[in-house]
């Protein structure tokens, strides 16, 4: 028995998010186990590092499978993507150590959400961006940000049907970057809370927008209520974009994405 990671990447527009649910609906666990079952002759289980929600994008998830098929590396990665939707594809495969394990060996996640940010909402980013129409304070938004940096009690980011164990959570980058039209926030920490990207993205844009001074960021987190921040964010502005793991587990490396934004943020 061999244990394999993939890179994944995938447009969630067309899914329920990430975990395999209920028969008939669609969801990219679904569809990454039926690709790579057809490859080893064999019923294929997946472990993700990051479970995302419906319509949100990877371009940097990481799982593992155990198989006992004997195929190289490009039958996995070429033959899963040949029964594979347009919509998702394997970036790469490699063997890894039988102690590899996707989530549990993953000692931080990064995100980035990414904002539109113009009177006109977008035509060809549409589905792939988060359309604010009013101005945004970009140098607000990160005074704001960095009241959520280090570890704290994220309860009033938690999405209602968060099933983690503990709100506690360590942000160790929460940084805002401008490209002309688009709005960056690019987000890292140990481990997040359902829904905790898009709240606080929420939570900046409406810092930004003038709605919010940015210390009322710090009232909201001392709160520990999820009722006393904004709304949550749209799910397609929002992308897994990179999982970190201990060097000894030596996986590819690509630039963090989506591709489609400047090479420069990718530090």
């Amino acid at each position: 028995m061999s244990r394999i990671a993939l890179g994944i990447e995938y447009n969630g527009n067309n899914y329920r998010g990430w975990q395999t649910q209920q028969p008939g609906v669609p969801t990219v666990q679904l569809e990454v186990e039926r690709a790579l079952a057809k490859v080893a002759d064999h019923p294929v289980s997946v472990i993700c590092a990051g479970r995302t929600d419906a319509g949100v994008h990877g371009c940097g998830q990481v799982v593992h499978f155990d198989s006992d098929a004997v195929r190289d590396m490009r039958a996995w990665q070429f033959g899963g993507n040949s029964n594979l939707p347009k919509d998702i594809s394997i970036r790469w495969a490699t063997p890894v150590a039988d102690d590899f394990h996707a989530r549990f060996s993953a000692f931080s996640r990064r995100y980035r959400y990414v904002i539109y940010n113009h009177p006109i909402r977008p035509a060809l980013l549409a589905g792939q961006v988060s359309w604010q129409f009013l101005p945004l304070d970009v140098p607000s938004m990160r005074e704001a940000a960095k009241h959520l940096i280090g570890e704290h009690d994220f309860s009033s980011f938690r999405g209602v049907y968060c099933q983690s164990k503990t709100p506690v959570k360590t942000v160790h980058r929460l940084d805002l970057f401008q490209r002309g039209n688009l709005i960056v926030l690019e987000a890292e920490a140990n481990a997040f809370l359902m829904h905790m990207v898009r709240n606080i993205a929420g939570t900046l844009m409406a810092v930004g927008t003038g709605k919010k001074k940015p210390e009322w960021v710090a009232e909201v987190l001392e709160a520990r209520n999820r009722s006393v921040a904004a709304s949550t964010a749209p799910p397609h502005g929002l992308y897994l974009v990179g999982i970190g793991y201990p060097q000894r587990f030596i996986l590819p490396q690509e630039p963090f994405g989506p591709a489609w934004l400047p090479q420069d943020l990718n530090a």
